[in-house]
């Protein structure tokens, strides 16, 4: 496994990461024992880095992280998320920012993150949406910082909003975080444009999530497939979207012939390639997608060829969540 340095952080990730979503819930059914398998198997293959969330099954996925960490918590860098207080997802421009991350609410939810982790200072913790409303007085921040003086956290950082990816730059060009999650893949290139550069310059840490466009990119569904109740992916690809999807999928696995890259492989590589990028955090859900995921790093960095050809694939989709 690769490891990376997380921009000018004291960190150097593996590049492969372990997305925590899925073993909270979410995805459809999932046992705790697959759940405490993956990421077992993810340790044994050299991840070094978890992300998580309070939202993943509402601490759930954070509970189980902090069972297998307890006998293997050494060298491993774990990073979780807080939502905002209640009202709309992602926040409108007309939401204050000291309403929906109030620093009453800041401290207790993370004094809660602090529990569910079983550990007494937070690696990264990251405000798991914003607006770029905010970014003329980012105050939550501001409690972000105090709480790293006061030794609860050792990073901050953010999570994109996903239809307004770039509002983060502010944030990182004023010196406001460390690291910041973002949505890169071979569909959603837009990052490439501004945020990474921009990240690189600032020396903020780039975590990639969505790497596999929720699954698509993976190559295993048809526009057949059918989501069960409960599952995120069955509103996420409602109506047309699955099968417009499937349809890009298998372009770009035509354009990856001949490259020895499954359509999965190509995806992580294809993040990776950009420099800027310190780790991308697939889920896995259990010990075999923990092995394929893991197995990338060792795999060959994508030719620049590749790369310039898979450009081509950029898919500007719009406000996706809002359906067409």
């Amino acid at each position: 496994m690769k490891l990376r340095k997380l921009g000018r952080t004291e960190f150097n990730v593996s590049e492969i990461g372990f997305g925590g979503w899925a073993i909270g819930g979410g995805w459809g059914p999932q046992s705790e024992a697959d759940s405490v398998a993956s990421l077992n198997k993810a340790l044994d293959l050299g991840v070094n880095f978890i992300d998580t969330a309070a939202g993943y099954g509402e601490g759930k996925s954070e509970r189980i992280i902090a069972s297998v960490l307890r006998s293997r918590r050494e060298n491993v860098i774990v990073a979780t998320k807080t939502p905002p207080a209640s009202g709309p997802w992602p926040p409108s421009p007309y939401c204050v920012a000291a309403q929906r991350y109030p620093e009453g609410y800041l401290r207790e939810n993370v004094e809660e993150r602090l529990r569910s982790l079983g550990t007494d200072r937070i690696d990264i913790l990251q405000l798991h949406t914003w607006t770029r409303a905010w970014n003329r007085n980012p105050e939550p921040f501001e409690v972000l910082r105090a709480l790293k003086k006061e030794g609860k956290v050792r990073l901050v950082g953010v999570s994109t909003p996903e239809h307004d990816q770039n509002s983060v730059i502010d944030l990182m060009r004023g010196g406001w975080v460390d690291v910041v999650q973002v949505i890169y893949n071979i569909f959603e290139q837009e990052p490439a444009a501004e945020l990474l550069p921009a990240a690189a310059e600032a020396g903020v840490g780039v975590i990639v999530r969505v790497v596999f466009d929720e699954g698509s990119l993976t190559g295993k569904w048809t526009r057949d497939t059918v989501f069960p109740e409960g599952d995120f992916r069955r509103a996420y690809f409602e109506g047309d979207r699955l099968g417009r999807s499937v349809a890009r999928a298998a372009r770009v696995a035509e354009a990856i012939k001949g490259s020895g890259f499954t359509l999965a492989q190509a995806a992580i590589k294809f993040a990776l390639a950009h420099d800027a990028v310190g780790t991308v955090i697939p889920g896995m859900r259990n010990p075999r997608q923990a092995e394929e995921n893991c197995r990338v790093s060792d795999l060959p960095a994508m030719t620049p060829g590749l790369q310039q050809s898979l450009r081509g694939h950029n898919w500007r989709r719009g406000f996706w969540y809002a359906g067409k």
